[in-house]
């Protein structure tokens, strides 16, 4: 006993806390990492992960780095080993072809059960996967998907087109109907990943609610889940934990009920990826055919190098990949898109929206309620309105880390010198937002500056990443995005009701909401 209570002392606590932090932050500062001492950033980062780790648990990661690098400068250093490089010229570096580099352990903190495209870390199954997948998203089978977004974009006009027709009594007299259009987009963009991904769509459009069904484990019981805020949910906290990771193993039992939370949304995002690949499955290995042109029947019918299709939890948890990635980033993107183009009008009248809808009258019959991609994958104007929207919200706002190899001498970049094992990044929000490369009207929505970028606007600009680990459905989320906005402003005017488009961020950077005015054009 006389031990036990000189073990707790406060003398004895107040001896072995500062001991514990020396040996567990400072030595290695002083020794493992001690070439990046010289790397500019706040004081705590340098230490440890507890800066970067707040940030995201606040949801402002993105806002966290930029502000850093405004202070700092284009190198600065955001963890004990992780260097943030604002330059385009790092894109390349750190994650062009055959530098060697491997994804962070943060990804590790995205894995429910079986890894997928998006977080495995071993190059070689990376490249198994990605030629597998890749199969289901070739020109022929992207075109092929139309029909679903079709169907979807179908019930949206009709559920939109209710909206437009009930004038709300807080709606300025002006003939719009108000309306939050953030959860609006989330409706689509999950029934129409869950046409491509899964064979049906969510239902969300038809009830005009977040819900979808979940199943932990296959057989098991079908439960209700709100699969926005779930996803929302899992981005926070597999962000938070991927860059704290000693909190992975306690964080359901910490007090915060962010972390319970969280790991349980993990789980029921799981749950709805298992649900709903199940009956596919099911009848498939029954020997029933599949004559759906849709992503599961893709992933389905693709083999590897060795003539081996995916089992069944290879293909829950890219169909998880491809929920996620289809869902999340589309209904963030065209919400952000929408805002841009209509704060755009409204900073200069008759500029942005007039210029658009000529465009899209030109191409799209008038008594047609949705575009056709035929129609309008070609517009010059409607493409330089979204490249200039995801510019400006960035959807993919954080550096995504990356591994410097080992063993090998490291790279350099400037002044400085990252040895192996140290974790890189390039901030898309941040290389989006430079002055000095976008010039001074940054800030603004310019979609012109699109006819003439210069060849560091040409590098900087990635919304879809960089390199052999860029997003795999870019072609498919363009054409998403054509068809829903081309839609949105052929078939209807709006009234922009909020100054700023606020956003929090998990994974991917979400406007928080978006309220309009809707209603039908007049054409005569």
């Amino acid at each position: 006993m006389a031990l036990l209570s000189l073990l707790v002392s406060p003398v004895t606590v107040a001896i072995a806390l500062p001991l514990w932090f020396i040996f567990y932050y400072a030595v290695p500062y002083f020794t493992t990492y001690r070439e990046l001492s010289h790397v500019p950033g706040p004081l705590i980062a340098k230490f440890s992960n507890v800066w970067v780790g707040l940030s995201a648990r606040r949801g402002r990661k993105f806002a966290a780095v930029d502000a850093a690098h405004r202070k700092y400068g284009k190198v600065v250093r955001i963890g004990f080993n992780h260097v943030s490089i604002a330059d385009e010229r790092g894109l390349n570096i750190v994650y062009g072809h055959g530098n060697g580099f491997l994804k962070d352990h943060y990804y590790e903190a995205f894995i429910a059960k079986t890894p997928g495209m998006f977080n495995v870390r071993d190059r070689a199954e990376h490249t198994r996967k990605r030629k597998i997948i890749s199969h289901a998203f070739s020109p022929r089978s992207v075109a092929e998907f139309e029909p679903h977004m079709a169907a979807n974009l179908q019930r949206w006009v009709k559920q939109l087109d209710h909206i437009a027709a009930s004038p709300s009594s807080i709606t300025p007299n002006d003939g719009f109907s108000r309306y939050n259009a953030m959860p609006w987009f989330s409706y689509l963009a999950f029934d129409i990943i869950g046409d491509l991904a899964f064979g049906l769509p969510f239902g969300m459009v038809d009830k005009g609610k977040d819900e979808t069904e979940s199943q932990l484990v296959v057989g098991g019981p079908v439960s209700y889940t709100p699969a926005v805020e779930v996803l929302n949910r899992r981005g926070e906290i597999s962000s938070t934990l991927g860059l704290l990771p000693a909190l992975r193993p306690i964080a359901r039992y910490l007090p915060d009920p962010f972390f319970r939370k969280g790991i349980a949304a993990v789980e029921n995002l799981t749950g709805i990826a298992v649900a709903a690949v199940a009956s596919r499955l099911d009848a498939a290995e029954k020997g029933i055919v599949d004559n759906r042109n849709d992503i599961l029947s893709r992933l389905l019918q693709a083999k590897d190098a060795h003539g081996q299709p995916m089992g069944r939890a290879e293909l829950t948890a890219e169909a998880l990949t491809q929920l996620i990635a289809g869902s999340d980033t589309i209904s963030n993107t065209a919400c952000a898109v929408f805002y841009w183009i209509l704060h755009g009008e409204r900073q200069a009248p008759n500029s942005i929206v007039p210029r658009l809808q000529q465009e899209l009258d030109g191409a799209i019959d008038s008594h047609t309620e949705i575009a056709n991609y035929s129609k309008v994958r070609e517009l010059p104007f409607l493409r330089r309105c979204i490249d200039e929207g995801m510019r400006l919200h960035s959807t993919s706002a954080i550096g995504l880390p990356r591994i410097v190899a080992a063993p090998g001498p490291g790279v350099d970049f400037d002044r400085f010198h990252f040895p192996p094992g140290t974790v890189l990044s390039v901030p898309s929000y941040t290389i989006h937002h430079m002055a000095e490369i976008w010039g001074e009207d940054v800030e603004e929505f310019k979609p012109d500056r699109w006819l003439k970028l210069t060849p560091r606007q040409k590098l900087c600009f990635n919304p879809f990443s960089y390199g052999p680990r860029a997003c795999v459905g870019q072609n498919v989320a363009i054409m998403e995005l054509q068809l829903i906005i081309g839609t949105l402003f052929h078939r209807y005017e709006f009234a922009l009701y909020q100054s700023v488009l606020e956003s929090h961020e998990g994974f991917s950077k979400k406007p928080k909401d978006c309220y309009a005015g809707i209603k039908l054009r007049s054409r005569s």
